[in-house]
């Protein structure tokens, strides 16, 4: 498959997303899929930009691929004592954001972690003896299509990719097509229910919903995401000022990428324009 998606015949008023013109960001790029494919864009599409965060959603993928194929096991020791690769990818290990200090025991408040994921990337690394960026690659970028995209740093934050790249992955995570729909399935189910934590930039979230991987929106306010999407909304949002969602129940997913660092602007930005959005796709004539 190739990051160019076929495009879906959902009529969609485009100038909805020009909203993104304001957000004050050099380059900027937005786009709606549903699945059908892509229903509209606009921006800058195919320049490779950094994707921070958004990053751990391909890196869990990559992982969740490796546990499909027996490589490692969920329940492995990996990380702190007690703590496993189900915990790493779920921030429930008690690691520290930015470095390998335990200051909880896991499963007693999730502590969203770079660490922790780039601990669950060195134990796939050690298994399979290779790379995790050849891992990564072979298991998820190629698959999918998303030949613009690399992984050029930390498995929690290095990978660099194109408006296509985003909406090649958004189009899978919505109707799996080259992963097995299990492994889309584990990422976007909340692991350890119930945990406290604090969202970056939204403050104390209880419960603080989280996948292997991906973030689940649960009953969060404030959000990232807009007021309308449903609860099983899943995705991530990166410090790049970049994001992606996924709402299973509209039947759509919506990404952005651009190159203005993460922010107050985002926190009022995002949400409003995601509400935008919702509204016009449930607005036209035959929308969800």
């Amino acid at each position: 498959m190739s990051a160019w998606l076929p495009r879906s015949t959902r009529p969609f008023d485009r100038d909805v997303l020009g909203a993104a013109d304001a957000w004050g960001a050099g380059r900027a790029g937005v786009a709606l899929v549903d699945r059908d494919g892509l229903v509209a864009e606009r921006g800058s599409r195919d320049v490779a930009l950094p994707w921070a965060s958004v990053t751990k959603v391909v890196s869990a993928l990559t992982v969740l691929v490796a546990v499909d194929r027996g490589l490692v096991g969920l329940d492995d020791p990996a990380g702190p004592p007690g703590s496993t690769l189900r915990h790493l990818l779920a921030h429930a290990s008690g690691l520290a954001f930015d470095d390998t200090s335990v200051i909880s025991a896991p499963a007693r408040t999730r502590i969203y972690s770079n660490s922790g994921f780039d601990e669950a990337a060195a134990v796939v690394e050690r298994a399979a003896g290779t790379p995790f960026a050849e891992l990564l690659k072979a298991s998820v970028l190629g698959p999918i299509g998303m030949s613009g995209a690399s992984l050029q740093g930390r498995p929690s934050e290095g990978l660099r990719g194109t408006l296509h790249d985003l909406e090649a992955l958004a189009f899978e995570l919505l109707v799996p097509r080259a992963l097995p729909p299990s492994v889309v399935a584990l990422g976007s189910t909340v692991a350890f229910p119930g945990l406290r934590g604090v969202l970056p930039g939204f403050g104390v979230q209880d419960p603080l919903d989280w996948g292997l991987g991906l973030e689940v929106r649960g009953t969060k306010a404030p959000h990232w995401t807009g007021t309308g999407n449903s609860p099983r909304t899943f995705g991530h949002f990166g410090g790049s000022g970049t994001f992606l969602w996924v709402d299973p129940d509209a039947g759509l997913a919506l990404v952005a990428l651009t190159d203005r660092t993460f922010g107050a602007w985002a926190v009022s930005a995002w949400p409003a324009f995601s509400d935008r959005v919702l509204e016009a796709a449930y607005q036209s004539p035959g929308g969800s």
